[in-house]
């Protein structure tokens, strides 16, 4: 059995590229590395079969897969999902619900539209790569994590309260879209009334 297909239990979260600018290899690498689903957008495939990644699912309109049919057979066993020029994020993450994948790694999304995957954070683990940047949700209203000293990034509705503690004491404000943020090293616990993000600098 290869390692490829010792796969596809969906326990790992899927990785779902759909914008490789600003991205490089070695920031999708280690997501790599349990053997999860992964899905590509069709403008985004020939970067990602150039760094050797396998690809399980192709997502393409009809013109893109009658151009690049021979995919089928090169990187047997691809298959294409269709879908039209602007629907490729939801008939993606459709895709995941439906083959009961828990989790999803959404590679090159643009996080100025963060908030709009809010109804799928319900739904599904998500976490988002931007650049240099991962973003993952806060669904609980209340977290706390150890950070090292250094800087993240807050999103969320426009307005939405915020309240944050930690070794410099305690804040609470409106968040303004993306609120960058300087941590202590140690504990910050974060309280909110509804779902926000986290932002945090990607070491590779």
């Amino acid at each position: 059995m290869s390692s490829h297909h010792f796969v596809k239990e969906q326990q790992e979260p899927a990785v779902f590229i759909l914008n490789t600018e600003g991205i490089s290899f070695e920031t999708v690498s280690p997501l790599l590395e349990w053997v999860p689903t992964v899905l590509v957008w069709q403008d985004c495939v020939e970067t990602v079969l150039s760094w050797g990644i396998k690809v399980d699912v192709i997502l393409a309109t009809q013109e893109f897969q009658k151009a690049n049919y021979q995919l089928l057979e090169e990187q047997y066993p691809v298959r294409f999902l269709t879908v039209s020029d602007g629907g490729f994020l939801e008939e993606g993450l459709q895709y995941l619900l439906a083959s009961q994948h828990n989790g999803v790694h959404l590679v090159g999304f643009d996080h100025a539209e963060i908030t709009a995957l809010t109804e799928k954070a319900n739904l599904l683990d998500l976490t988002v790569l931007d650049g240099e940047w991962k973003y993952y949700p806060v669904k609980e209203g209340k977290f706390k994590k150890w950070f090292t000293s250094y800087e993240i990034r807050i999103l969320a509705k426009e307005n939405q309260p915020l309240e944050l503690s930690n070794s410099n004491g305690q804040l609470l404000f409106p968040i303004q879209y993306l609120t960058q943020i300087e941590l202590p090293e140690g504990i910050t616990e974060f309280s909110s009334p509804g779902i926000f993000w986290i932002g945090e600098k990607v070491v590779t």
